[in-house]
């Protein structure tokens, strides 16, 4: 149940600001090169492009200000989180919303959300003028079931003030275990609503498909180690079946491995067509082609997106879009243009950095602007509350002419 007060937008808005595709309870909004993880990306990038930066970093002032916290701090310092402090600090300082230290526990926590089981309401955050967002929630979740909607502000978490949090505090304070309820204070169209939700465990799986009045519908909610795998499955069977037009949805998908983003974008990509490029400091570092023969050959495709839509699902929109394969159907997808590494360190945790940026195969970076669809069709809260879906509705109508 909803509880609606009058709310003032101005207290919760400020100026400034990026917006920033992160996650909650589910992985996306970042890219892993060629693979997972890679110890020696930051080597093999250095190596391309010379930078002015000193060999080591200067750390004069920090023995400083702790011996002055030693002797003049009234309560217990706690060793772990002095070092874990500073390492967060070093990251936060170079200022890019994407790059963030993550500690051991918060290392095993992205590592599951991106193989698609954990404990939680199941919504995607990000962050808009330095407040929470709800991205999109996902389809079957608590927090679907609960109402919650893209651009919704988290204002509070359980009473605890949200409006200065980064999107890793709101993290945890979301998360918890199964059968656990936490409330959420939501700020929708200057109303604010209370939205206690109860916490499930979740398993979502990477892509689902079926086949309604001859046309084969593939929906992929992120992109994780086994999407590519399941997404020629579906391929295989809609073509045994004779299946000539395909309805791609990516709604409210915010990414996941580049290595998956190529693998799906090929089912319908010539080999040897470029799916993206990346660049850093300007300069092409990498251009990713489709590695093999596509499974579709003459199949008319309508792929979905909208403004949950992110990161690796906006390299398959683009890439499609701009070699032919498919129309757009939809809203402006979110609009995040780079690409993150993962690398473990030696102390424990991991470093999650932007490496560089990704490109269409026409040369367009789509960071803070999205990509437009081809057909615009909005899906508002009423519709989404009343069961209905006017996109998938237009695409399906579109097919069938």
């Amino acid at each position: 149940m909803e509880e609606k007060k009058n709310f003032s937008m101005r207290k919760w808005l400020k100026r400034g600001g990026l917006l920033a595709v992160a996650v909650v309870l589910f992985a996306g909004g970042w890219l892993v090169g060629d693979g997972r993880v890679s110890v020696n990306a930051g080597e093999e990038l250095a190596s391309q492009i010379a930078t002015n930066n000193p060999a080591d970093l200067s750390t004069d002032g920090v023995q400083e200000i702790y011996d002055a916290l030693k002797t003049n701090y009234d309560g217990e310092i706690a060793q772990d989180d002095l070092v874990d402090g500073l390492k967060e600090g070093v990251v936060a300082a170079v200022g890019d919303t994407y790059t963030e230290y993550m500690n051991e526990e918060d290392t095993k926590d992205f590592n599951d959300d991106l193989d698609g089981s954990f404990e939680g309401i199941g919504a995607e955050l990000g962050k808009e003028n330095n407040l929470i967002v709800i991205i999109s929630p996902i389809k079957g979740t608590p927090a679907d079931k609960a109402g919650l909607q893209p651009k919704d502000i988290i204002a509070e978490i359980d009473g605890e003030n949200a409006t200065e949090m980064s999107v890793s505090d709101a993290v945890k304070k979301i998360r918890g275990e199964k059968g656990t309820t936490v409330t959420l204070t939501i700020v929708r169209n200057g109303e604010q609503l209370e939205v206690p939700i109860v916490r499930e465990s979740i398993d979502v799986p990477s892509v689902e498909w079926r086949v309604e009045n001859g046309i084969g519908i593939i929906e992929i909610s992120r992109f994780g180690t086994d999407t590519t795998q399941l997404s020629e499955k579906a391929a295989r069977e809609f073509v045994d079946q004779g299946v000539k037009k395909v309805i791609l949805d990516m709604r409210g998908n915010p990414g996941g491995l580049l290595d998956q983003a190529v693998g799906v974008s090929n089912i319908w990509l010539a080999k040897d067509a470029t799916v993206l490029e990346e660049k850093r400091g300007g300069k092409t570092i990498k251009t990713f082609s489709a590695p093999k023969q596509p499974i579709f050959k003459d199949v008319e495709t309508i792929a979905m997106i909208n403004e949950g839509s992110a990161s690796a699902s906006e390299i398959v929109a683009g890439a499609l879009k701009d070699n032919g394969a498919a129309t757009l159907l939809g809203a402006k997808s979110y609009g995040k243009g780079s690409v993150q590494q993962l690398i473990d360190l030696a102390s424990g945790g991991s470093l999650k950095v932007t490496i560089a940026r990704w490109y269409t195969p026409q040369g367009k970076n789509i960071d803070k602007e999205g990509i437009e669809p081809d057909m615009k069709i909005d899906r508002t809260v009423d519709d989404i509350k009343a069961g209905v879906d006017p996109q998938l509705d237009a695409a399906k109508k579109e097919l069938a002419n």
